[in-house]
């Protein structure tokens, strides 16, 4: 029997240490939850260090370093695979380019004031920026350029992520993204998966 095609793209769109991360790492759990499995998660720090490591942070790399991602994320979308990508993407024109680009869009605007982004920073990139060690960082010497109409606004410094995440969820059942409850089908595919992980594990003997 097909399964049914569940590719979309979430787009968590930001200044750093709005928690992009944080949100997505918790939309991958309550998926994963409700049965909705392989979620790929494109993290924007991980795609500088393995797939845009040769970019720098003008504005002509940052643009492609998105169109990369967005790429990416196309691919899979196409293949019924469901994936997030965080990425600060500070352009509105570079994302709406990935949306026409990908079709199965849907952009969260991490909202979250500069002030609370900076409290936030553990790794002094803010202090280093405002000091003048780094050059073009986003939200102090290089725009963010918020989202006009996002599908959903999550306002991190003002809600528990669990539940910003349990309203993106709400949003993909809403507009039938994902199913409202998972098939009986789609039920069994992951007790199979389950049983066939604790067989691996020497949980289960044959």
């Amino acid at each position: 029997m097909d399964t049914p095609n569940y590719g979309f793209t979430l787009w968590y769109t930001g200044l750093s240490g709005a928690g992009k991360s944080t949100l997505s790492r918790e939309v991958h759990r309550q998926l994963a939850e409700r049965g909705v499995m392989n979620v790929e998660i494109l993290d924007g720090d991980e795609v500088r260090t393995h797939l845009t490591s040769e970019l720098g942070f003008s504005r002509e790399d940052r643009d492609l370093n998105i169109r990369r991602i967005g790429w990416v994320c196309k691919l899979l979308t196409r293949h019924g695979v469901p994936n997030m990508a965080a990425a600060i993407s500070p352009y509105r024109a570079t994302r709406q380019e990935v949306r026409q680009m990908i079709g199965r869009f849907v952009e969260v605007f991490v909202d979250c004031p500069l002030e609370v982004c900076e409290a936030r920073d553990v790794k002094g990139l803010y202090a280093k920026a405002r000091s003048g060690q780094i050059k073009g960082f986003t939200g102090i010497d290089d725009p963010y350029e918020p989202p006009e109409d996002p599908e959903i606004r999550i306002c991190t410094a003002e809600e528990d992520v669990t539940a910003s995440a349990e309203r993106i969820i709400d949003y993909l059942i809403a507009h039938e993204y994902i199913p409202a409850v998972p098939s009986a089908e789609e039920k069994k595919r992951q007790i199979s998966l389950i049983e066939d992980k604790m067989l691996e594990m020497g949980y289960l003997t044959e």
